[in-house]
C-alpha cells in the first residue's frame, strides 16, 4: 500500500470526563509543534461528565484545514459509543481498542485493520492510585500512536515536561505511560502504519489557539473597558478570556482595575448595562449565543433607532430554543441581522480564523461608533471553542480609535440649535456627545421613540419617515465602511461561483479544488460583512449560478442575498450543513455536483436558469 505522509484523520472516542481531552490535546500540539498543518475539533456534549466524546484531528501537508469525510484511525475506547465508531472508519483503516476487555463479534468488519491494546490492565498494573490510573490510560494509547504514526518523541517528552513544569513526579508518571503504549507497540505490531507523520517547517510562526480567547483579545485591543454578559455555552470562555487579559493589561500602577466584568442576570439586562455604557462614552460589549440573542433583541432594537454604539460577539451553535448548546452551526444570521421588531438592520462581521476573530472584535468597536450602532461579530462552536492554526496577530501601535462624529463643549457652542438626529453630511450619520459634554446641549437628548432630528417626541408621521429614511442612508454608507468581500477567479472565465462565510470558507476552498481536478471551474467569493458591498452585487450579478455555501437548514444566508440585493432565488443555489458538525469538503463537492448533473438534463426545470 502506497505510504501516506502527513495526510490523513485520527479520531478518538472517549467518555466525557475522562481527563483525555489533555491526552488528545497533547496527540495534535505535537504534530503541530513538527511543523505540520492540523486541525484539532473538540466534539462533546453538553452534560458534565458520562456521556460519549469524540476528538477528531486532521493532518494535511497541503494546508486544508477544513473537514474531510472519512476516519483512518479511530482510538476507541467507549463501549457506548463503539457500534457507531467502527462503522466510521475507512476501509482498510485502523480501530485501536483497549483489550482490556474482549471485543464484541458485532464489532468486527473484514475491511479494516484491528490493534488491541490492554490500556486498563497496563494502567492498573503500573499505578496504584485508582484516578492516577483513568488519567495515564489516555497516555497510554498516545503513546502506542506515537510508535504507530512515527511521531518526534522528543517533541511530545517536551510538551510534557512543560505542562507539568516543576511536578516532577507527573513528568515521570506521564513519561512512564508513554513508554508502555509505544512498548506494546513494539512487541506486538508492524509500525509505523502507510500512513505516518515527518517533522517538517510548513507553519513558520503560526500560532495554534481558539477564536474565543482572539476575541477576548481583540475586545482588549479594541479598547473595550466593560464587559456585561451572562453565561452561555458556546460563548463563557470569550468572557474567560477578556477577564484574564484584563487583569493583566487593565490595571493602573497600584494595581486599581481599569475595566468592569460584569454578571448580569440575564441577556437582557447586559445587553441593556452595554447599551448605557456605551451611551457614556464607554466601549463595552457583550457575548453570546443564539438564545440570548433572543431575549437581547428589546435592546438591540433601541440602539438601532436610538443610534448608540454597542458590540455582541455572537457565538452561534446549533438551535432553536435549547437545540444543541455544544454544536456548531450559522444559523443565527437572521435572527442577529435583523434584530428586533420593526425595520431594522445590523451589522454583522464574519471572521473565519483566531486572526480575523481579533481584528474584527476590534473592528467592531470602530465601526460600532462611527455609525453609531450595534455591530455583531458573528463566530460559531467550532472556531470559537476548537484550536485552529493561525496567522499571528498583529496590532499598529500608532493606530487610533475611531470614535466617529462626537462634538466636544466648544462644538455645541459655536453650532447654535444642536439636532441629535440631523443628518448635517449627507451620510446619514448624525452628531453624537458624551454625558456632561455640556449643561443643556448634549447626550441626554437620545430616544428610542419616534422623533424629530432634534431628539423631540413626535407621532408626526412625516417626521418619523424622514428618520427611517435617513437610517437607510446610513446603511447605505455602512457598506462602503464595512470589510469588502474577498474574490478568487478560476484561471479561466467561467459562469458558476460559490459563495461562502465564517467556518465554512476552509472547506469551501478545498472543494473548490476538488471540483478544479473533476474539470469544474467556479470562481470564489468570501463574504466578511453585512451590509452586502458593491463588489458582492457584481459577482452575483456577473455570474449564472451562485451556490451559496452555509451550515443551518433554511439557507438563511441566500435568503438575506434575495432580499438585499433583489436578484432572482433561483441564481442562488443553496449548499447546506446542518447537523451540528462543521461542514465538509466532500459534501459541498458533492451536491455541487448533483446539482450540475440534475441541471445537465434538459427536460428539467433548473437547466432554464438564466442570467
Amino acid at each position: 500500500m502506497k505510504t501516506r505522509i502527513n495526510d490523513f484523520i485520527v479520531r478518538f472516542a472517549n467518555v466525557n470526563g475522562t481527563g483525555s481531552a489533555s491526552a488528545n490535546y497533547l496527540f495534535a500540539k505535537t504534530i503541530f509543534r513538527m511543523g505540520i498543518p492540523v486541525t484539532p475539533k473538540n466534539i462533546f456534549p453538553s452534560n458534565i461528565q458520562g456521556l460519549p466524546t469524540w476528538y477528531e484531528v486532521r493532518v494535511s501537508e497541503k494546508g486544508y484545514l477544513g473537514r474531510r469525510e472519512g476516519i483512518d484511525l479511530m482510538i476507541s475506547v467507549n463501549p457506548q459509543s463503539m457500534a457507531k465508531d467502527v462503522q466510521s472508519v475507512k476501509p482498510g483503516g485502523y480501530f485501536i481498542y483497549d483489550s482490556t476487555k474482549k471485543l464484541n463479534p458485532d464489532y468486527v468488519r473484514e475491511d479494516i485493520h484491528y490493534l488491541g491494546i490492554p490500556m486498563m490492565e497496563m494502567a492498573t498494573k503500573a499505578f496504584e492510585d485508582p484516578r492516577k490510573r483513568q488519567l495515564l490510560k489516555n497516555i497510554i494509547y498516545v503513546g502506542a500512536l506515537v510508535r504507530l504514526l512515527d511521531m518526534d518523541q522528543q517533541t511530545i517528552r517536551e510538551l510534557i515536561s512543560e505542562q507539568f513544569e516543576g511536578k516532577k513526579a507527573l513528568i515521570e508518571a506521564n513519561f512512564q505511560a508513554l513508554n508502555l503504549g509505544m512498548e506494546y507497540v513494539e512487541k506486538n505490531y508492524d509500525f509505523p502504519l502507510f500512513f505516518r507523520l515527518e517533522k517538517r517547517n510548513l507553519l513558520g510562526n503560526k500560532i495554534l489557539v481558539d477564536g474565543n480567547t482572539a476575541c477576548g483579545l481583540g475586545a482588549v485591543y479594541g479598547g473595550a473597558t466593560l464587559m456585561a454578559w451572562y453565561p452561555i455555552t458556546p460563548s463563557t470562555s470569550v468572557a474567560e478570556a477578556f477577564e484574564s487579559f484584563c487583569e493583566k493589561y487593565r490595571r493602573d500602577e497600584d494595581g486599581k482595575n481599569k475595566y468592569a466584568f460584569i454578571q448580569a442576570e440575564d441577556e437582557l439586562a447586559a445587553m441593556g448595562m452595554v447599551i448605557g455604557a456605551n451611551w457614556n462614552g464607554a466601549r463595552a460589549f457583550t457575548a453570546t449565543s443564539g438564545p440570548g440573542v433572543s431575549l437581547m433583541s428589546e435592546f438591540l432594537g433601541l440602539g438601532y433607532f436610538a443610534e448608540v454604539p454597542a458590540v455582541l460577539i455572537d457565538v452561534q451553535r446549533a438551535g432553536p430554543s435549547t437545540g444543541m448548546p455544544t454544536r456548531t452551526q450559522q444559523s443565527d444570521l437572521l435572527a442577529a441581522g435583523y434584530a428586533s421588531h420593526g425595520d431594522t438592520k445590523h451589522i454583522l462581521l464574519f471572521p473565519a480564523s483566531p486572526k480575523e476573530c481579533f481584528e474584527m472584535t476590534a473592528e467592531a468597536f470602530d465601526l460600532a461608533e462611527q455609525l453609531q450602532t450595534p455591530v455583531f461579530v458573528m463566530t460559531d462552536l467550532d472556531l470559537g471553542m476548537n484550536d485552529h492554526v493561525s496567522e499571528p496577530f498583529e496590532w499598529e501601535k500608532e493606530r487610533k480609535y475611531r470614535r466617529g462624529k462626537v462634538l466636544t463643549t466648544e462644538d455645541l457652542e459655536n453650532i447654535g440649535k444642536y439636532g441629535r438626529y440631523l443628518d448635517s453630511d449627507g451620510d446619514g450619520i448624525p452628531y453624537r456627545t458624551y454625558p456632561g459634554t455640556h449643561p443643556t446641549k448634549g447626550a441626554f437628548f437620545t430616544r428610542g421613540t419616534s422623533k424629530d432630528e432634534y431628539a423631540a417626541y413626535t407621532e408626526d408621521g412625516a417626521a418619523y419617515k424622514r428618520n427611517m429614511d435617513r437610517l437607510t442612508l446610513k446603511w447605505n454608507t455602512a457598506k462602503t465602511l464595512v470589510p469588502p468581500a474577498l474574490i478568487q477567479n478560476s484561471a479561466s472565465p467561467c459562469n458558476l461561483g460559490i459563495l461562502y462565510f465564517g467556518t465554512s470558507t476552509f472547506s469551501s476552498e478545498e472543494a473548490r479544488d476538488l471540483l478544479s481536478e473533476e474539470g469544474i471551474q467556479v470562481d470564489s467569493l468570501r463574504l466578511k460583512a453585512f451590509p452586502f458591498g458593491k463588489e458582492v452585487e457584481d459577482f452575483v450579478e456577473s455570474h449564472r449560478v451562485i451556490f451559496v455555501i452555509e451550515q443551518n437548514r433554511d439557507a438563511q444566508m441566500r435568503k438575506m442575498i434575495v432580499m438585499e440585493l433583489n436578484c432572482h432565488p433561483q441564481k442562488l443555489v443553496p449548499v447546506l450543513n446542518y447537523d451540528g458538525m462543521p461542514i465538509t469538503a466532500d459534501a459541498i463537492k458533492s451536491q455541487i455536483v448533483s446539482y450540475l448533473n440534475t441541471e445537465s438534463n434538459p427536460n428539467h426545470e433548473l437547466s432554464k436558469a438564466t442570467v
